[in-house]
């Protein structure tokens, strides 16, 4: 599976400045199964949505849609969403056959004012697309290895194969940022997308440091700091299904109560 990041600036506020933006980056890089777009997309990092929150149905959704569909690939990244009265910092991740998955942000940035107006997600969404299992998570979830902590079934399948994580994660915070996206992989013995924006708005700078990530820990394609900018790389599921029969850790893993 070939797999494109969009590694980009964001646009203030400015939604079909923004889609214009990842249409020509999606054009620029035919080929790709999935393309993958930064968190909150098209607003920016937006912690008083109430007058640019779009409605779940809204434009952004259906151009993901109709984009999904042109060029056959699936198409990812979340969107700053009003249902029904609340907030929701939304990850859709959307495939050719017009199949629209949804994953609310669960780890809400309180330090940055997120979880005052946002209603947090309660419920972990893993979809399969193209025989791989993605586990879908946003920027802060990345702190909390629990919430992605991977497991096996009774005849030895794991929960999911790649976690996707999209994110406005700031140069401030860049070590966590390259540590913690090789250590999801390796604990959960999984590929991982890190998406990350770049550029800078009212709460800072944003370095970039997109990466697609091996089990090992090693990054099969990284995206320079600072620069907008698409990478690809591609995950062989061959090789990972080698390997966890080789190094079978995720079997190993015991659940407690007083740490669960």
């Amino acid at each position: 599976m070939k797999i494109t990041i969009i590694q980009q600036d964001i646009v203030w506020k400015e939604p079909q400045a923004n889609i214009q933006k990842a249409n020509k980056a999606i054009n620029r890089n035919p080929g790709a199964d999935i393309y993958i777009l930064p968190e909150m997309f098209t607003t920016g990092f937006v912690t008083e949505p109430k007058n640019c929150a779009e409605p779940c149905d809204s434009e952004s959704l259906h151009w993901m849609i109709r984009k999904s569909a042109e060029v056959n690939a699936a198409i990812g990244g979340s969107i700053a969403v009003e249902e029904e009265g609340k907030y929701y910092n939304r990850f859709y991740f959307v495939t050719p056959d017009g199949n629209v998955v949804q994953y609310d942000k669960s780890h809400l940035f309180i330090h940055g004012g997120e979880g005052l107006r946002y209603t947090a997600g309660n419920k972990r969404i893993i979809t399969e697309f193209r025989g791989v299992k993605i586990l879908l998570e946003i920027c802060y979830d990345l702190r909390f290895p629990m919430w992605s902590r991977n497991q096996i079934d009774q005849a030895g399948n794991a929960a999911y194969d790649l976690i996707i994580y999209v994110a406005d994660w700031p140069l401030s915070r860049k070590l966590a940022w390259d540590t913690l996206i090789r250590a999801r992989a390796i604990e959960n013995q999984c590929f991982v997308v890190a998406c990350n924006r770049v550029g800078s708005d009212n709460w800072g700078t944003y370095f970039g440091g997109s990466a697609l990530v091996h089990p090992y820990g090693h990054l099969i394609a990284e995206a320079p700091q600072d620069k907008e900018c698409e990478i690809t790389g591609e995950i062989d599921m061959e090789g990972l299904n080698r390997y966890r029969l080789k190094f079978p850790t995720l079997k190993d893993i015991i659940w407690r109560k007083d740490f669960c």
